[in-house]
C-alpha cells in the first residue's frame, strides 16, 4: 500500500508540516527589508534621543543615517550567523544586539554610563531568557526542530 504524502498542518510522525502561505521571493524581501526599516527606525530615533527637542541640523541627520546603516548591517550579520549557532550561543547573539542597541539608544537620550550598561545588561538578560527558553523547547541539542 503506498503512502500518501503529508497534507499541511498535519503530523508526520516527525515534525508537524505547515502550509507556508508566502512565495519564497516574499521570504526573501522580508529578510532584507526588515532590518533595512528597523534600521531607518532605530536612526531616526538615535538622532532625536541626541538633538534633545533642538533644531535638526545636518550632522544630526549624518548621525541618524550612519546609525541607520551601522542598526542594518549589524541586524542583518545576527540574522544570518546566529541561527548557525548552538541555541546557546544563538541566544546570546540576539540578546546582545538587542540589549546593545537598547543601552546605544538609552546612552543618546542623556542617561549616564553606568545606567546605560546596567539598563543594558537587564534588557540582554530578560531577551536572553525568553530566546534561550524559546530555543531549548522548540530544538534539540543540534538545532533540530523537536516533534510536536
Amino acid at each position: 500500500m503506498a503512502h500518501a504524502a503529508p497534507r499541511p498542518g498535519r503530523s508526520t510522525g516527525r515534525v508537524t508540516v505547515t502550509p507556508d502561505v508566502f512565495s519564497e521571493r516574499t521570504h526573501t524581501l522580508a529578510r532584507f527589508g526588515i532590518p533595512v526599516v528597523l534600521g531607518l527606525v532605530y536612526g531616526y530615533w538615535a538622532a532625536a534621543n541626541r538633538r534633545d527637542g533642538g533644531e535638526i541640523t545636518g550632522w544630526n541627520i549624518l548621525f541618524g543615517f550612519a546609525t541607520a546603516i551601522t542598526f542594518m548591517v549589524l541586524c542583518i550579520a545576527v540574522a544570518v550567523l546566529a541561527p548557525r549557532l548552538k541555541r546557546e550561543l544563538h541566544s546570546l547573539t540576539k540578546s546582545a544586539f538587542a540589549g546593545a542597541a537598547f543601552g546605544f539608544l538609552y546612552s543618546q537620550a542623556g542617561a549616564t554610563v553606568l545606567r546605560s550598561v546596567t539598563m543594558s545588561l537587564l534588557i540582554t538578560a530578560a531577551v536572553f531568557a525568553v530566546f534561550f527558553y524559546r530555543y531549548y523547547t522548540h530544538e534539540d541539542g543540534e538545532g533540530n526542530p523537536l516533534p510536536r
